[in-house]
């Protein structure tokens, strides 16, 4: 006899999920924990100083640029360093470049680094808001490429 079987992958799909649909609420998930909060200790970040590691270093980098923009969308390179300098860092291991082109339109962007031992901090802003890095120090001794302004004030 040559009769067509209905399918049965559909049929038992369908049985498989009414058996495991009232399974679910049968697993049990641990107790919640009693939450405390951090205490203030756990939550303070090491103290930034002249001896703090790249990591840290960088941290409040950003920290101070970030709010630095915050601040003012598109600081000019002067607001950036005198930040820095308030925060901590050593002005005489910084560069920026110039807030303007050569003829006299407003830069797309300012770069400013602040050399850290072997390493670099270097930021930048722009219209795309702030970013940031860590790099080696060049061989020249410096951590930005190019033309940059001088520090003189």
């Amino acid at each position: 006899m040559t009769g067509s079987r209905p399918p049965r992958g559909p049929v038992l799909a369908a049985i498989l999920l009414a058996l495991s649909v009232p399974l679910v609420g049968c697993t049990s998930s641990p107790d919640p924990e009693p939450s405390t909060p951090p205490s203030a200790a756990s939550t303070d970040a090491p103290a930034f100083s002249s001896e703090s590691t790249t990591t840290d270093a960088a941290a409040h980098f950003d920290e101070v640029a970030r709010a630095t923009v915050a601040a003012n969308a598109r600081p000019g390179g002067r607001a950036l360093v005198d930040a820095l300098v308030a925060a901590g860092f050593d002005k005489s291991t910084m560069q920026v470049t110039a807030d303007t082109t050569s003829i006299g339109r407003d830069a797309d962007s300012v770069q400013f680094s602040v050399l850290w031992g072997e390493d670099c901090l270097i930021g930048q802003v722009s219209d795309a808001g702030y970013s940031s890095q860590t790099a080696p120090v060049l061989g020249t001794g410096a951590c930005l490429v190019g033309s940059t302004r001088a520090i003189d004030w």
